[in-house]
C-alpha cells in the first residue's frame, strides 16, 4: 500500500466505496472508515498504521 487509491481499494474490499467529489472529504471519511474497520478487528494494527500515514501525507 503506497498511495491514496490503494487504501480506497483497501476499503473495497470490506464493500466501502468514498467519492464526495471534494478530496479533503474523501480523506477524512476514509480515515473514518479504516478506524472503524479496525475498532471491529477487521484489519491488522499495520495495515491501519500504513493506511493513516497515507492519508495524512495525501498522497
Amino acid at each position: 500500500m503506497k498511495t491514496v487509491f490503494d487504501v480506497m481499494q483497501l476499503l473495497k474490499r470490506y464493500g466501502t466505496y468514498v467519492y464526495t467529489g471534494d478530496r479533503n472529504a474523501d480523506l477524512i471519511l476514509l480515515e473514518m472508515e479504516l478506524r472503524e474497520l479496525r475498532e471491529n478487528g477487521m484489519i491488522s494494527s499495520e495495515e491501519f498504521m500504513r493506511a493513516i500515514l497515507i492519508l495524512r501525507r495525501g498522497e
